[in-house]
């Protein structure tokens, strides 16, 4: 009986990529189910309370010109995880076994208790910021506001096919679109450096890292414990 249920709730169980709005990962890019393109940007950070008030609002300033030069929205992410000391705190007990001075060992025991209480009481995080820079090939509308979507994508995938038969189309159109993000990237980029905020794009592995990170945070903490 139990074996039975086990079964069918195996059977309805879908696979974890079924509810990803992610396809693949081609070049640095995150190509969606819909057809859509994401690049990924990661960020420096910026102390604001520790600027004057006259540089606070050039921030201010320039952050609004950047906005107001986008014709294309952004979507700004932080990823917030919880600082793993463990890798530091070893690498602190072995340099306490090795000390011939008892003075400066019993210094570092000290040390390494007050580290872990204060990591343990503060519940200290480690911040990554990034920026996803969208774009979306166009999409047919009918009269009356109705939406094309599966018309469009029907007709695009047809000639999509055509076109691969005929030679490289699809290879040709991704290339197009990839050269259109990446014009959005640059443009971001350059908006962003202007009040202190450098870039980096990520690359295809880096890319999956993070979005495996994401949907699997249990295994990543893991994974870091193990390797560290």
């Amino acid at each position: 009986m139990v074996q039975a249920v086990q079964s069918k709730q195996a059977k309805n169980a879908r696979a974890a990529q079924d509810f990803l709005t992610v396809s693949t990962i081609r070049d640095g890019v995150i190509i969606l189910r819909n057809g859509g393109l994401r690049s990924i940007l990661m960020t420096s950070s910026l102390n604001f309370a520790l600027k004057s008030a006259e540089e606070q609002e050039a921030v201010i300033f320039q952050y609004q010109n950047f906005l107001n030069s986008l014709d294309f929205s952004v979507q700004f992410v932080i990823q917030s995880r919880k600082l793993n000391i463990i890798p530091y705190l070893e690498s602190l007990k072995t340099r306490s076994g090795e000390e011939i001075n008892d003075l400066l060992r019993i210094q570092i025991d000290e040390y390494i208790e007050f580290v872990r209480s204060f990591v343990e009481l503060s519940n200290i995080v480690s911040k990554t910021f990034y920026v996803v820079v969208p774009f979306d090939p166009s999409v047919i509308t009918l009269p009356g506001g109705g939406s094309a979507g599966g018309v469009a994508e029907k007709i695009f995938s047809f000639f999509q096919k055509k076109e691969t038969k005929e030679g490289g189309g699809a290879a040709d159109l991704f290339e197009e679109h990839k050269n259109q993000l990446r014009q959005r990237v640059d443009q971001v980029s350059l908006g962003l450096v202007r009040f202190g905020i450098r870039t980096v794009e990520l690359n295809t592995e880096e890319a999956i890292e993070l979005l495996y990170g994401l949907y699997n945070q249990g295994e990543m903490e893991k994974k870091e414990f193990a390797t560290e």
